[in-house]
């Protein structure tokens, strides 16, 4: 059997353990029923025998185990608590020493902050939650940071993004180990994507505009109010009252892109959302101010890694 062990420690993202748990157990069930021996060893592991999750839910661990033993899997999950858990000095050597024992070492979430506060993540790329994104990169130049997938492998490290995406790497190693067969039967039994479309950019364009300095928030308002009108480069910026050239150079010091760029984000936001709500992708495109639904069509595979048509069948 594979040992996988999952790091606990105070103020832990719940499903960041029970997600990946979920789909290991899920696997050792269907080979149980086909009269196989179960295939993983899994067992949550931390320095206190009873953790308190960010959720509240208290979570019983056994004892972190001694260096030296070779196991499959050292899952290292997110939460609140990272950023304390970071500072554990006891704790980020017992995951580098861990790592050693492990053929695989991997992080769900924010958990990333972990492997690389213990140099694990040094000169290979890696992902964590869009939300930590920013802080990530501060504290940690040294890694390649890449926002977007949800997950990826460096060498023998592996790392996902925002808390779910710890199921689809749990469902990535189930593939790996037992075959695609094996992860599609889970996956579905988890009613979720053997493989999701798209990347990490699921969460509001919108929201990440605003996480300038504000200067162009009520800009961003009034392009939402007015999808279908003309929102060209000249248009905003004389509803900035800025010329041109003013208006491109400081917009993009504020968000980090073109105007342009976040036009096309803002738009694709609010037709993701008509789309989610049953609107047809003719519909969208007009009310969205793509102009064709060609135009939508390879906006959203730009931005999002997935077409309109996909999208509104699957959400």
């Amino acid at each position: 059997m594979r040992r996988i062990e999952i790091l606990a420690y105070p103020d832990i993202q719940l499903l960041d353990v029970s997600g990946p748990l979920q789909v290991f157990a899920s696997a050792n069930d269907f080979r149980t029923q086909a009269g196989e021996a179960p295939a993983y060893d899994v067992v949550v592991v931390a320095a206190s025998p009873r953790i308190r999750t960010s959720s509240g839910l208290v979570v019983e661990a056994a004892a972190l185990p001694a260096h030296g033993t070779t196991i499959d899997t050292v899952i290292v999950p997110g939460g609140w608590g990272v950023n304390a858990a970071c500072e554990d000095a006891e704790l980020v050597q017992w995951i580098i020493g861990r790592s050693r024992d492990a053929t695989r070492t991997a992080s769900v979430c924010s958990g990333a902050m972990l492997l690389a506060e213990a140099g694990l993540l040094d000169g290979r790329r890696a992902v964590t939650h869009w939300g930590r994104c920013a802080e990530f990169a501060r504290r940690f130049p040294a890694v390649r940071l890449d926002p977007d997938p949800i997950f990826i492998r460096d060498g023998n490290v592996w790392t996902s993004a925002g808390v779910t995406a710890g199921i689809d790497l749990a469902l990535s190693f189930v593939e790996a180990d037992l075959g695609r067969r094996m992860a599609l039967a889970v996956a579905r039994e988890l009613v979720v994507f053997l493989k999701r479309p798209g990347g990490q950019a699921q969460f509001s364009q919108t929201l990440k505009l605003q996480q300038g300095d504000g200067r162009f928030d009520r800009l961003h308002g009034w392009i939402l109010d007015n999808l279908s009108a003309d929102l060209s480069l000249e248009q905003l910026a004389d509803r900035a009252n800025m010329s041109r050239r003013s208006f491109s150079r400081r917009y993009q010091e504020a968000t980090g892109r073109t105007p342009a760029r976040a036009v096309e984000e803002i738009r694709i936001e609010a037709a993701r959302r008509m789309l989610e709500r049953g609107q047809t992708v003719g519909q969208t495109a007009r009310r969205c101010g793509f102009g064709s639904e060609e135009t939508m069509r390879r906006g959203f595979l730009r931005v999002l890694g997935t077409n309109p048509r996909d999208y509104r069948e699957r959400f």
